[in-house]
């Protein structure tokens, strides 16, 4: 059902417009938010993201207590308003805001949503919440409590029987703000010296050598230096990536579903002297992105549209000596810093992606050179998309070998997970393959 964002900015409105969009319509929250935040001054855009996310990552939990008060659902144009209603629940159940405020403005931005003859309905709901004090009576149902759909939550107690709470604790935390310093402009130690003097406060990684954790949201196109491309937005399990690529002077590397091009700067940052860098990737607008990266930081490299199972249509036939392989996932690993992915999947998406998964690693296999190095890499941590996708490769191709990365590894157990939260870092996996020299 498309609903168009309210005529006049509101940010309520707003705000129950965007959970719907992604609920109802599936829609990303980076395009709706984007949409919702351009109708308002800078401070509220914060509160907007923050409330509409902060309902995603509560929704079992609030949908519950909307079934309990209200008598029906809302049908056809008035659905919008069970969004706008669970929007006023969160505000009075885990928010900062007054409840005065969260009732008023909540009831108030049913005009906004066309539904004026509602008013009277959201009032009797909120006031109802806050009479029965529902606020203290939360679901002792672990899933609900996770705030995640039934499918997922059973597939990390599966892969994960002792650690899924820890897990799931993680996914519902807000995710630091990671900067890559770009070594090629400034170091680490002297951007660092720029932010104090601006009053910024950040801290160093020791295990990620480019690294910068800021200790407070900030604005990020005011942070010094970033029209001068000083420093790219990169999580810590991202930045990982080209370090262990180790990418060389003379050689020609391959970066596959490289938007928006995090990655892709980072290896040029890594090493400046490579011969030739391919960013690929399928999506047009997605791409557009990495080329405003690149320009940003003051990058070279070539970028190209291009489907990654189907080298035959942009391969020029010359090996690479190492690949990035960055591939389509789930992207489970990355859910506190996206809420809405855990309602945009489903269940049979996992097998189609495990599937679309092999298929381009079967298809690139063939374009990296003897000897060359093959880093595969999600932000999931289903191990479907992960060890068990690794497993089977291996099994699938007798000229692969892995390169360790942790000294636990085993071809049984292959490539090193990153949990989300672990050393404050995203979800994340890899796994280095090696090409053996004789080929099979």
């Amino acid at each position: 059902m498309n609903i168009p964002a309210p005529k006049h900015p509101n940010l309520r409105a707003d705000a129950a417009w965007v959970v719907f969009q992604i609920l109802e319509n599936g829609k990303s929250s980076r395009d709706c938010l984007n949409t919702a935040q351009q109708r308002h001054a800078a401070k509220d855009r914060a509160w907007l993201q923050e409330m509409s996310m902060g309902v995603l990552r509560q929704l079992p939990q609030l949908q519950l207590w909307m079934r309990q008060l209200l008598d029906k659902p809302l049908k056809g144009n008035k659905k919008v308003i069970e969004h706008l209603i669970m929007l006023g629940l969160y505000q009075l159940a885990f928010s900062r805001v007054s409840a005065h405020a969260a009732v008023a403005e909540t009831v108030a931005a049913t005009s906004a949503l066309k539904a004026p003859g509602l008013k009277g309905l959201v009032n009797a709901v909120l006031r109802n919440f806050q009479r029965q004090e529902l606020s203290q009576q939360r679901s002792e149902d672990p899933r609900i409590q996770a705030g995640l759909p039934k499918w997922l939550y059973k597939m990390l107690m599966t892969d994960y029987p002792e650690q899924h709470q820890t897990i799931t604790q993680a996914m519902n935390t807000v995710a630091p703000i990671w900067l890559r310093v770009n070594r090629l402009k400034i170091s680490r130690e002297n951007f660092l010296c720029e932010l104090q003097k601006n009053n910024i406060k950040a801290t160093a990684c020791d295990s990620h050598p480019d690294a910068l954790i800021l200790q407070t949201r900030t604005d990020i196109p005011g942070l010094p230096g970033f029209e001068d491309g000083w420093f790219a937005v990169q999580d810590g399990a991202a930045q990982l990536a080209a370090l262990y690529l180790q990418p060389e002077a003379n050689e020609r590397i391959l970066d596959c579903c490289a938007a928006p091009g995090g990655k892709t700067g980072h290896i040029l940052e890594l090493q400046p002297k490579l011969t030739h860098l391919l960013a690929l990737d399928f999506d047009a607008q997605r791409l557009a992105r990495v080329n405003e990266n690149m320009e940003r930081l003051q990058h070279s490299v070539t970028i190209q549209q291009g489907d990654a199972s189907q080298p035959e249509t942009w391969w020029d036939g010359q090996a690479f000596d190492r690949i990035l392989l960055d591939a389509p996932c789930s992207a489970t690993g990355v859910i506190r810093r996206h809420p809405d992915i855990r309602w945009l999947r489903n269940k049979e998406d996992i097998g189609q992606l495990v599937l679309l998964q092999a298929t381009i690693l079967d298809a690139l296999w063939p374009t990296l050179k003897p000897g060359g190095t093959f880093l595969y890499a999600t932000c999931s941590v289903l191990n479907a998309e992960n060890t068990q996708q690794m497993r089977a490769f291996l099994g699938r191709h007798t000229d692969a070998s892995l390169a360790p990365i942790t000294n636990s590894e085993t071809c049984d157990s292959p490539g090193r997970q990153i949990l989300p939260g672990e050393q404050q870092m995203d979800g994340f996996y890899y796994c280095r393959l090696i090409k053996s020299q004789q080929t099979h």
